[in-house]
């Protein structure tokens, strides 16, 4: 699939660099794309054979605009935190007449394979329709969140993103009904079965269809009633749980705080004190110096 810095090789008149970091979840391409201009530019967009949601996530300059056509602008006027949907095989233009710098989040969609996977049904008009500079706050903020996690090779990052693209779908339309079963948590049998398999899996990834599909419930009813039955999402009790297992290697073993984070899925020991501390208020090596047991530990060491 092209993305929209391979599109604009060679580069248009004044844009200076374009840039793009992809990542799939739940069969939703979604890409963080980021054009430095120097003038004015107007070019032709990208994955016009897909279905695409794009939401603009920041701007330097005077706002750009998208167009149906080239050379005509857009109909509709500004809003801010605009939100675009453009069916498939609907071309459109981005222009700029002064923007130093454009950052925005495309999700491209596969609908039968996004529906059949979620197991909702969009309204007829949800996504095949187009719809340019439209605000919604919810969205938008669903949207910059996944742009967000683009990035992060965290574990807990593939039920986080699965979480969030479940939740965008939702918002387009479904008219599936919600039945007084699926607003209820999850029965025991069903809790303990996802608990088993997700500490079983510890610490690598796992996409929250396989969760869904455990207790045979669609994505969207599952995050919900998981939630009911936890107080936390499927990717913040996967982090919590990897927290406590490090934890626990703190205070059983003399591993170093490096080796405890790549035991428990953290890119390094940086990343890993990031979240410790964003969960228990001090670092790892100042939990380890107040509740670390034993003779020789490294308690001080990273």
């Amino acid at each position: 699939m092209e993305t929209r810095a391979e599109r604009l090789s060679p580069l248009p008149e004044n844009v200076v660099c374009a840039a793009v970091v992809r990542r799939e979840w739940n069969g939703v391409c979604a890409d963080v794309n980021e054009i430095r201009c120097s003038g004015p530019t107007e070019h032709s967009l990208f994955l016009a054979d897909h279905t695409r949601l794009s939401a603009l996530l920041e701007e330097v300059g005077e706002p750009c605009e998208p167009r149906l056509r080239a050379g005509r602008p857009c109909p509709i006027g500004y809003v801010p935190r605009q939100l675009n949907i453009m069916p498939a095989g609907m071309p459109l233009w981005g222009y700029s007449a002064h923007s130093r710098l454009v950052r925005d989040v495309v999700l491209a969609f596969d609908l039968p394979r996004l529906g059949e996977r979620l197991g909702q049904v969009l309204s007829s008009d949800a996504l095949t329709a187009p719809r340019l500079r439209f605000a919604d706050d919810r969205l938008w903020t669903l949207m910059r969140l996944l742009a967000g996690a683009v990035e992060t090779n965290d574990p807990s990052t593939q039920l986080y993103g699965d979480g969030l693209t479940a939740a965008i779908f939702a918002l387009l339309g479904s008219r599936r009904e919600e039945t007084p079963a699926t607003r209820k948590g999850l029965a025991p049998w069903q809790l303990r079965r996802v608990i088993d398999f997700l500490e079983s899996r510890l610490p690598e990834r796992v996409e929250l269809s396989r969760l869904a599909a455990l207790v045979d419930l669609s994505q969207a009813h599952f995050s919900r009633a998981f939630k009911a039955s936890t107080g936390v999402a499927p990717y913040q009790w996967q982090l919590q749980a990897r927290l406590k297992r490090a934890q626990e290697m703190m205070v059983t073993t003399s591993a170093s705080l490096e080796q405890v984070a790549e035991a428990t899925g953290f890119a390094d020991a940086v990343h890993f004190g990031k979240a410790f501390r964003r969960a228990h208020g001090m670092t790892p090596a100042m939990w380890r110096r107040v509740y670390g047991r034993g003779a020789g530990f490294e308690r001080t060491r990273g």
